[in-house]
């Protein structure tokens, strides 16, 4: 395993610039996940670690080398794609050991390279099948068995899940963050999924327009988002955003309604903030108004859809809530979750 350092790396597609100086830091053995929307610039940069794509200007260092002219071949990573990239006409066995095949290396090191590979993942029983007869989480297996017996210094992982069904993301989700345990291999795993990000990152950085957002531990950028973006990306479901201003120690939205602050910040009283609430901050019994309008038990926890004055929101409720649609009960917000964001520039405001 390696470290990977990435400095101000841009990259440009014709006149179009898509990532704008971009910097990370991977320490050795770290599974670090690139998070943000569709075309945030994420499997772009993703490619260039790879050799994929040129680097227009920057560096990227695997180690104690700059890589950014070295062929993919000579990086000593391996990449696992969207959509497996499996030889159809190759077993299983087989396609885990293409690299190897490659090299012209002696069948004896391919079978103590193979074998390993496969009880880890489960495919002891499948090396003589071939990519039609597996299913989607087994030819996923396969291709992460594939990076395995390279045994690179980084893995590289571009949407591996988004393929497959939501049961079994949740499953192959436990088995590559289980799989990088043992390994403790240093991991850049892509995905535009943030609960994927929540619950495998060491570290998650959040990307959005080609920038980078916010680098943080999964709870870190949960608790202190540092920008009106981070705080809607992260968490599930999103977190809430009404408009207003500070007065008396709280929060006052447009429609006149008190809010609690726990620590108020310390810019003018009465300018125009964000106030960032998240659905599950919320409890029933206590003096905010909320007026229902759609309510969705799961079982575990209740979902309501209603408003705070004007700004629709979303309430997720450990209790039972009783309420038909148009009627008005009251919550108790949790002061010390919520948040304040500067209304024009978006950033996060300190107490």
């Amino acid at each position: 395993m390696a470290e990977v350092t990435i400095r101000d790396l841009r990259k440009s597609f014709g006149p179009v610039e898509v990532l704008h100086g971009v910097s990370i830091d991977i320490a050795e053995g770290e599974f670090v996940v690139l998070v943000g929307p569709s075309g945030c610039g994420k499997s772009t940069l993703l490619r260039m670690l790879a050799g994929l794509e040129h680097v227009t200007s920057g560096e990227i260092r695997i180690g104690d080398r700059v890589v950014n002219d070295l062929p993919p071949k000579e990086r000593d990573i391996a990449m696992v794609f969207q959509n497996y990239a499996l030889y159809p006409h190759l077993t299983v066995a087989e396609n885990m050991a293409f690299s190897l095949t490659l090299k012209g290396a002696p069948k004896a090191e391919i079978t103590s390279r193979v074998k390993p590979a496969a009880e880890i993942l489960g495919l002891s029983n499948l090396l003589e099948r071939y990519p039609r007869q597996l299913s989607g989480g087994q030819r996923q297996r396969v291709a992460m068995g594939r990076a395995i017996v390279r045994d690179p210094q980084v893995f590289l992982f571009d949407e591996p899940l988004s393929n497959l069904d939501a049961k079994l993301r949740v499953s192959m989700r436990a088995e590559i963050k289980n799989l990088h345990q043992r390994l403790k291999t240093t991991t850049v795993y892509v995905t535009h999924d943030q609960i994927e990000a929540m619950t495998m990152a060491d570290k998650i950085v959040v990307m959005h327009d080609g920038r980078v957002e916010q680098i943080g531990a999964p709870l870190e950028l949960y608790d202190q988002p540092a920008n009106l973006f981070v705080a809607g990306f992260i968490g599930s479901p999103a977190m809430n955003m009404l408009t207003g201003r500070l007065a008396d120690g709280g929060f006052v939205t447009g429609d006149g309604i008190a809010l609690p602050v726990a620590r108020p910040p310390a810019a003018a009283p009465g300018g125009p903030v964000v106030y960032g609430l998240r659905p599950e901050s919320m409890h029933l019994g206590g003096e905010v108004p909320l007026r229902v309008e759609v309510v969705e038990p799961t079982g575990s926890e209740t979902h309501v859809l209603g408003h705070i004055g004007a700004t629709e929101i979303v309430g997720v409720f450990r209790e039972r809530v009783r309420a038909a649609p148009g009627e008005e009960i009251r919550v108790r917000v949790d002061a010390e979750a919520t948040h304040l964001f500067d209304a024009g520039s978006g950033a996060r405001l300190s107490a």
